[in-house]
C-alpha cells in the first residue's frame, strides 16, 4: 500500500496482531539513513509488537526503500513532513486506539522531532540508537564521515557508502533543534542503545534520555548500531516497555 503526500509515494504496510479486540493501539514504525522497512531490526521489534497486541504501520521514508523520490534529495525536513503525514493518516483508521512512535538511527530523530510537535496525540515514544548528533555535527562540519566548512556548505556531499547526498541535507540538518523537542514532549519514552554502537556514540542516547522528562534508556552491553548481536534483548526491551504501558493503560 502507499500513503501519498503532495504526490509523493510512500510504501507502506500495515500489520494488524492475530488474535484480540477489534480495535487496538498502532505503533509507527520508521527505518534510519540508508534503510527501509524490511530491514531485520525493523521486521523483529514490529513482530514483536504484534504479538503483544499492538497493529504496527511500516513505512520507507522519502528517497528509502520502494516510496518516491531519490535519495540524494531527502533531508531531516521531508522525513518530518513524511511522519506528520502518516502520523495523520494512522489516526484516521478506525481501529485505532492510540498511537506510538518508533524509530531507529535517523528514524529515531524523526520520531523524536515528530513527537514534540504531536505532542497532544502521540502516546509514547521509542527511539531505537537515535541519531540525535546529526544537527550538532552538521553545524561542527563533521557529518556522513566527512569533513566540511559548516559556513560553506558544499552542493554535494558524498556519504559513508558512496551515495551522493544534496549539500541543503545538511542545512536542514544545522536548522533542528533536538533539545527543544525533547522539551517539548512530556509523555513516556524508552530509548535503547547498543553501548558499542559505531554509528551513534552512546553518549547522544544517555544525553536524550536525560534531558526527557519520562524516559527510561535500556542499554544493549556489547551491541552495535542495528542489534547485530543482540538483537533479541533489543526487541525484548521494547516488548517489556510496551507492556508496561498496557498495564498502566489498564490500571487507570
Amino acid at each position: 500500500m502507499y500513503i501519498t503526500e503532495d504526490g509523493i509515494r510512500l510504501n507502506a504496510c500495515i500489520e494488524r496482531p492475530t488474535a484480540g479486540p477489534e480495535k487496538c493501539p498502532m505503533v509507527v514504525v520508521i527505518h534510519g539513513f540508508t534503510g527501509h522497512m524490511e530491514e531485520r531490526h525493523i521486521l523483529a521489534v514490529s513482530k514483536r509488537m504484534n504479538e503483544l497486541g499492538f497493529a504496527t504501520l511500516r513505512v520507507d521514508m522519502y528517497g528509502h526503500g520502494h516510496s518516491d523520490g531519490e535519495f540524494r534529495r531527502h533531508t531531516l525536513y521531508k522525513w518530518l513532513t513524511n511522519a506528520l503525514t502518516v502520523i495523520d493518516y494512522a489516526r484516521g483508521l478506525d481501529f485505532v486506539t492510540d498511537l506510538y512512535l518508533c524509530g531507529h538511527s535517523q528514524g529515531g530523530l524523526t520520531v523524536m522531532l515528530a513527537a514534540a510537535l504531536k505532542h497532544d496525540v502521540i502516546k509514547g515514544v521509542i527511539p531505537l540508537s537515535p541519531a540525535c548528533m546529526i544537527p550538532e555535527m552538521a553545524r561542527k562540519g563533521e557529518l556522513l564521515g566527512k569533513r566540511f566548512d559548516p559556513d560553506h556548505i558544499p552542493d554535494t556531499l558524498e556519504s559513508w557508502d558512496g551515495r551522493l547526498l544534496d549539500g541543503n541535507y545538511v542545512r536542514v540538518a544545522q536548522a533542528i533543534d533536538v533539545e527543544r523537542a525533547i522539551d517539548r514532549y512530556a509523555g513516556p519514552v524508552l530509548i535503547v542503545h547498543g553501548d558499542e554502537d559505531e554509528a551513534v556514540p552512546v553518549e547522544f542516547g544517555k544525553r536524550a534520555a536525560a534531558a526527557y522528562r519520562n524516559a527510561q534508556l535500556v542499554l544493549i552491553p556489547g551491541d552495535n548500531h542495528c542489534y547485530d548481536r543482540h538483537l533479541d534483548r533489543a526487541v525484548d526491551a521494547v516488548g517489556a516497555w510496551l507492556k508496561g504501558r498496557l498495564k498502566a493503560d489498564a490500571a487507570r
